[in-house]
């Protein structure tokens, strides 16, 4: 063997790898593309956690807010809307889970629903699971809470499946106190 076949193999190697390299790098960055694209975007991403004042939200009364394109319902209870959540027997209920995202796979009690321990607020989706639409409140239905008139879905006070179609109480999302006039969704 002669040295300059030593050096066209060395020379057809360093291609060999080049080539090899530079395919590697294109598939990666095609990859990276295809997977990046899939990521929400910035005007998702700045909705995804927003902040309620809830500071005018006087007792009895509920606030609905737009939050990732549904609706949320802000309800801060009465002292008889609280009893009567209380008072249900679990084994009554439909849908004996909490639906509560900070709480996955707690029972449905009132106190699991609720955002504060005193139970005053109650924050939930405000769509039917049913077939999503939205529920009247302000007492509406058989059970005082609310009431989806599209097939007749009654909710209580709790927000939890007690009448109609509906195969889940309403859905509970991650939201938290900032401050004592402030909820954080998300």
């Amino acid at each position: 063997m002669s040295h300059a076949d030593d050096h066209v193999g060395t020379r057809r190697d360093f291609l060999y790898y080049a080539t090899a390299g530079a395919g590697t790098v294109a598939a990666g960055a095609t990859a990276w593309t295809l997977v990046n694209q899939m990521n929400p975007s910035a005007d998702v991403q700045a909705l995804s956690s927003i902040q309620v004042d809830v500071s005018g939200v006087d007792v009895g009364t509920q606030l609905t807010v737009k939050w990732l394109g549904k609706p949320v319902f802000i309800r801060r209870r009465t002292a008889e809307e609280i009893e009567a959540g209380r008072a249900v027997d679990l084994g009554d209920l439909i849908d004996q889970n909490a639906e509560n995202q900070n709480k996955p796979g707690e029972p449905a009690t009132d106190e699991n629903r609720t955002l504060d321990e005193a139970g005053e607020w109650l924050v939930q989706i405000g769509v039917c699971t049913h077939l999503g639409c939205v529920p009247i409140g302000d007492g509406a239905g058989d059970f005082g809470g609310w009431f989806c008139p599209c097939h007749g879905s009654h909710y209580d006070t709790a927000g939890r499946i007690r009448k109609g179609p509906a195969p889940q109480n309403l859905h509970i999302p991650v939201a938290e106190f900032v401050n004592d006039t402030t909820i954080k969704l998300g």
